[in-house]
């Protein structure tokens, strides 16, 4: 798997793990919410500035972002579309 590939499925993963839209993940990571969508899709190469910010938003060392998924491992779900009910 190529290194793009496994930054968008440990973005993803990490990111749904946490409850976090794409909106807040950027926010918190100070980038743009297309631009996390795009490094989610394996569309975007982020610098490794911008990974380790990513990793701090996300509370994780920049080296999970970068970790092999485990064999047979199915690949990360989405959030439900729309606004949280409250």
């Amino acid at each position: 798997m190529k290194a793009t590939a496994l930054v968008a499925w440990n973005l993803r993963r990490l990111r749904v793990k946490r409850v976090l839209s794409q909106e807040a993940l950027a926010v918190d990571a100070g980038v743009d919410r297309s631009y996390v969508g795009r490094i989610e899709r394996g569309v975007e190469n982020p610098t490794v500035e911008t990974l380790d910010r990513l990793a701090a938003a996300l509370e994780v060392a920049v080296g999970e972002l970068l970790l092999a998924p485990k064999q047979g491992e199915k690949p990360p779900t989405t959030l439900r579309k729309g606004r949280k009910k409250k």
